[in-house]
């Protein structure tokens, strides 16, 4: 049996007395002038070459904005906010924030006005980094009503708010202030990055509640330095670490894989600013670790299944499935408590090196030796076709109040359909009513200014209730069967509150009930009702007649509704917007079961009765 407190003192002891920061100036006098991050930035489209900055380079630029933050008025525990794609400028002012002494808050790039200014209200930034005109335009409302100290816009071409107070600055403005300021205040610039305490906070990383409004975890230098550390027991990956980082910093994954983890251990990240441009990418880079949302990997597998039926040749046909069997079969054998023969190793050697292999370098995926998924469960059937090439895809369960994975698979234990086991020092039990419970340093201590958040999800013994109803089996394998509160994570990983969706709909008088649907697909759905009471009237002012089944098929009511969507999708973010809907010919009430006796929504049902008219929005 795992002893949980030896695995923990063993890791304390490995981390005791760092920081990020001494990490990261370790990391820097090993990696020296090997390439730290790479990006496409002002490389002409089409071209294959790159941006790059060596881990010196990253290093002294970090530390010369540092000096500029410093001179800015930046003091320590003062939080800066950066809302820019994956570009090394992001990196450059999530070091220069830290060694300056102040708190990294990346924020999503898709949202609202209204939620930007909630977040910035909440954090109160000194200094707010923004990439490009879009930005500046979602941030104008909040910046009327938080006085920063100063706004820098990244792109040369995006316009310069104009701030109440503070300056406002490009990049090039701000870099140039660095430059001019770092010898006077270099001195400042090291004592505060020297005078970090692993109990302070390196960032706030804002997680969507059901209620709508984000909460903000605040995650601890120790936080963070203990989960790469129990990560890295459970990854077990030598030789070269070559990865794209493409998803949100303010996604507590990439937080994490993309930027804390390069710097405490070493890496060469490609920052790729578009998902969509992430293919090409993989075939520039062939990453040697590969991390991705469920959605990825099932838009890889639906690409791979595109090339295959367009396929004309039956003999080659049969060539990739039997390889493929053979792949599955192969897979399967190194699941824990299975073993694999000599006979089924060479089968597999043989077909990886005929088949499979050449199918993984056509995607740039034949260098990967270690795959991740998380942020959702992964579809059994994905990780069963990526199986078919060869490929264990770990897949990993955490949250951003756990600093991200407490259960994981790795090379020397997986089990396909799981989320792995407890990580080295953290302990994960369910509750009597099966929700999943983790302790251990990778927990947060609170969330900032919300003691009634903090209360919900910390019990007395230091217990994350995190909300997911699970099963573990015999041999410690956690399984993620069903959500104990109603919060969407889609499968691009992107939480989301249905009651806020729900709320936006139903301000339209027409809109009786709403139900948001989205866990593990690839957008918001919904489903609607008419009011009762209101939808008659409405149809009587158009000149319309007939049941409340017609009038949900009636096409002035629908363009009404249709309104209504587009009313409420331009008040929330990109990945909250609905993007398809269906207003059902019935009405909800507590006798048809869909409501309880209060008239609150009961999910479960809706999502049972109404399967098919669910499906039916995620086809074509």
């Amino acid at each position: 049996m795992t002893d949980v407190r030896a695995e923990r003192a063993e890791i304390d002891s490995a981390i005791a007395g760092r920081t990020i920061a001494t990490a990261f100036a370790d990391t820097v006098g090993v990696q020296g002038e090997n390439p730290a991050y790479s990006d496409k930035v002002g490389i002409p489209e089409g071209s294959t070459d790159w941006r790059t900055l060596s881990w010196n380079e990253l290093r002294a630029q970090g530390l010369s904005l540092a000096a500029a933050l410093v001179d800015l008025g930046v003091q320590p525990g003062d939080r800066v906010a950066i809302m820019a794609t994956n570009r090394t400028e992001h990196i450059l002012a999530d070091i220069a924030a830290q060694h300056a002494g102040a708190v990294a808050v990346s924020i999503y790039n898709t949202l609202s006005p209204s939620q930007v200014a909630y977040v910035a209200g909440h954090s109160a930034p000194t200094v707010v980094f923004l990439e490009n005109a879009d930005h500046v335009a979602r941030w104008q409302q909040a910046l009327t009503e938080i006085k920063p100290l100063a706004v820098v816009v990244m792109d040369p071409g995006a316009p310069v708010p104009t701030v109440v107070s503070g300056d406002a600055l490009t990049w090039d403005e701000l870099v140039a202030r660095g430059e001019s300021v770092k010898a006077a205040r270099a001195a400042e610039v090291e004592r505060r990055w020297r005078a970090i305490q692993a109990s302070d906070p390196v960032t706030f990383v804002y997680t969507s509640g059901t209620t709508g409004n984000p909460k903000a975890v605040v995650l601890t230098h120790r936080n963070i330095l203990f989960e790469t550390a129990s990560t890295d027991k459970t990854v077990n990956s030598d030789g070269e670490h070559i990865a794209l980082s493409y998803l949100p910093y303010a996604h507590v994954a990439e937080r994490v894989l993309g930027i804390y983890l390069p710097q405490i251990n070493g890496a060469h990240l490609y920052l790729v600013a578009d998902p969509k441009l992430l293919v090409a990418a993989l075939g520039q880079v062939r990453p040697t670790r590969f991390f991705g949302v469920p959605r990825v990997w099932e838009k890889i597998q639906t690409g791979i299944q595109g090339l295959l039926a367009m396929e004309t040749d039956e003999a080659k046909q049969a060539a990739v499935a039997g390889a493929m069997a053979v792949g599955l079969e192969y897979v399967t054998s190194l699941e824990y408590g299975n073993t694999t023969s000599p006979e089924l190793q060479a089968r597999y050697d043989a077909m990886n090196a005929a088949v499979l292999m050449p199918m993984k370098a056509a995607l740039g995926l034949d260098r990967v030796e270690w795959a991740g998924s998380a942020s959702a469960p992964m579809p059994l059937e994905t990780a069963k076709f990526f199986a078919g090439l060869g490929f264990s895809i770990y897949d990993i369960y955490g949250m951003s109040e756990t600093s991200g994975a407490v259960t994981a698979c790795g090379p020397n234990a997986f089990r396909l359909g799981t989320v792995g086991r407890a990580q080295p020092g953290i302990e994960v039990r369910l509750a009597e009513d099966g929700e999943v419970l983790a302790r251990g340093p990778v927990a947060i201590d609170a969330y900032f200014e919300n003691p009634e958040a903090t209360a919900e999800l910390l019990d007395a013994d230091g217990w994350v209730h995190t909300g997911d109803i699970g099963v573990l089996d015999e041999d410690g394998f956690l399984k993620i069967v069903d959500r104990k509160k109603e919060l969407i994570i889609t499968s691009q990983g992107k939480n989301i509150s249905p009651s806020n969706i729900e709320n936006y709909l139903k301000e339209s008088p027409l809109v009786g009930h709403a139900l948001a649907y989205g866990e593990s697909k690839p957008y918001v759905v919904a489903i609607l009702t008419l009011d009762p009471d209101v939808a008659p009237i409405i149809a009587g002012k158009l000149g319309v007649e007939g049941s409340l089944a017609e009038l949900a098929e009636n096409a002035a009511i629908l363009g009404i509704v249709g309104q209504a969507v587009e009313a409420a999708n331009e008040r929330l973010s990109r990945p909250e917007q609905v993007k398809k809907w269906k207003l059902l010919p019935v009405e909800w009430t507590a006798e048809s079961a869909e409501l309880t006796p209060t008239l609150k929504l009961k999910r479960r049902v809706v999502h049972a009765n109404y399967a098919a008219e669910i499906d039916a929005l995620y086809q074509n």
